[in-house]
């Protein structure tokens, strides 16, 4: 020990003696000129908009749906039934053609909503689940959810509510003012479509005062066009202050709150960008899906390879956590937002064994799917699936079905109106136009696009003795 203190002090004594004898100390350096081009005012508004864009997607994507409503005649507290599945022209991110939704947006800023749901009957079930206005997942609703299928009455309280709750309810604390209710009415052996919306139409939605006597309006969404989908340009912006002036902040997003007033976006201030901040945010919005865009169609990032010797994908989510994003202590900005929140909505609280789902925006070489070539993509004839299977075509640019007047999809119901193959399988083809003699098996692209391929009632870890062929290019690029 005496060694190592003397050590030190020689070595203290000689540092000492380095300062004394060095020379006098220059002058500091300036610092070097800004790099040419906007001023740094500019490049940090620049930076903070594009990053509050990623950050703020899913809000976003929820204020479009709730600013849509009135567009089909509908408002909050109501209920939204399909009579009709979907078709392109109702545009929603990443819906399928099988099933005739039903939705409901449920608003709590004057106190508690019922959600009442039936029971799941011998022909229809209803399943789905509730999100808040950050696509969390509040609940899941029928067989998987709380009411186990047996039917309840889910009252959603609004955020902060210390009242006295009334028995007989399940109840679930929302963090934010406006809950948003997607079902689908599974239709099982035996059941028609028509079932499935008689089962819809006995769904309620009600504030908790009206309890005593309550009343529910019933809107269908299927004749006219619904446009749900964000718009990337300073009108995302505008949503997402709309958002920050309606909900309550939370202390997860407060770092973000405070780079989002630095652009002039916050609560109880107006928001009314014009000129060239308005064309700045035009921009930031552009990039901002640029690069979730990216994130979105790269393989290890919002594709999770299923398959080493296969391009099909999964998304990559975080659902140990409940689908909440935040993980060891992190929000997970790039996975909620191109990883999800871009293309998709209403993931459930828990993750049951209900669907799968399988993505491909690539064909059997690598190279993205585009609209003027024409693909082939074999469906085996034992894909694993207690209820059936379904593929879809969305455009990459607007995560939605491709408008046209044939179809976005097809599936296991089709099979009697296909050409099937002596084996079973099936040949599915998608491009501008269909070969000859395959039409009723063809999905018209003619544009850029990606499939998603859903397994109803998949079998238990199914990946890992099933493979799903990859998608084949056929002719090239057509005339």
């Amino acid at each position: 020990m005496k060694r190592l203190l003397v050590a030190a002090a020689v070595v203290a004594c000689a540092a000492t003696a380095m300062l004394q004898a060095a020379p006098a100390a220059k002058p500091p350096r300036k610092a070097p000129p800004p790099p040419a081009g906007p001023d740094p005012a500019r490049r940090s508004f620049e930076r903070r908009a594009v990053e509050a864009a990623i950050w703020g997607m899913p809000a976003v994507s929820m204020a479009a749906f709730r600013k849509s409503l009135p567009g089909i005649g509908a408002e909050a507290n109501q209920v939204i039934y399909f009579s009709k599945p979907l078709e392109p022209r109702h545009e929603l991110l990443t819906a399928n053609n099988n099933t005739p939704y039903v939705f409901s947006v449920l608003d709590t800023r004057s106190g508690p909503v019922v959600l009442e749901v039936p029971p799941a009957g011998d022909k229809v079930v209803l399943f789905g689940s509730a999100i808040d206005s950050w696509e969390v997942p509040l609940v899941d609703v029928g067989p998987t959810g709380d009411d186990a299928g047996q039917g309840g009455k889910y009252l959603f309280l609004p955020p902060g509510y210390d009242q006295e709750v009334p028995e007989g309810y399940l109840v679930v604390p929302s963090t934010t003012y406006f809950v948003h209710v997607a079902l689908r009415p599974i239709i099982a052996q035996g059941g028609k479509l028509e079932d499935a919306v008689v089962t819809s139409k006995t769904l309620k939605v009600y504030p908790l005062v009206q309890a005593a006597n309550p009343e529910t309006r019933y809107v269908d969404a299927y004749p006219k066009p619904w446009k749900t989908l964000p718009v990337y340009d300073v009108t995302f912006f505008r949503d997402l202050a709309q958002v920050v002036k309606d909900e309550p902040a939370q202390e997860k997003d407060a770092a973000m709150l405070g780079l989002l007033a630095s652009i002039g976006i916050e609560k109880g201030k107006p928001f009314d960008p014009t000129g060239e901040t308005a064309r700045g945010f035009d921009q930031a919005a552009r990039e901002a899906y640029a690069a979730m865009q990216d994130y979105f169609i790269t393989m290890g990032k919002g594709q999770l390879q299923v398959w080493p010797d296969r391009q099909w994908g999964g998304l990559n989510l975080t659902q140990k956590e409940g689908f909440t994003f935040v993980q060891n202590g992190i929000l997970r900005v790039d996975e909620r937002a191109g990883g999800f929140a871009f293309l998709g909505t209403w993931l459930p609280k828990k993750l049951g064994a209900a669907s799968a789902y399988l993505t491909a925006v690539r064909d059997s070489t690598g190279k993205p799917l585009s609209g003027q070539k024409s693909y082939r993509l074999q469906v085996p004839a034992d894909v694993p699936v207690r209820d059936f299977w379904s593929v879809i075509a969305y455009s990459l640019k607007t995560k939605s079905m491709i408008p046209n007047p044939i179809r976005a999809g097809l599936s296991s119901y089709d099979k009697p109106r296909m050409k099937m193959n002596a084996d079973g399988s099936v040949d599915l083809y998608f491009g501008p136009r269909p070969p000859a003699g395959k039409e009723t098996n063809w999905i018209p692209t003619d544009e850029d696009f990606f499939l998603m391929f859903r397994l109803y009632g998949p079998a238990e870890g199914f990946a890992e003795s099933w493979k799903l062929p990859d998608v084949e290019l056929m002719n090239g690029p057509q005339k």
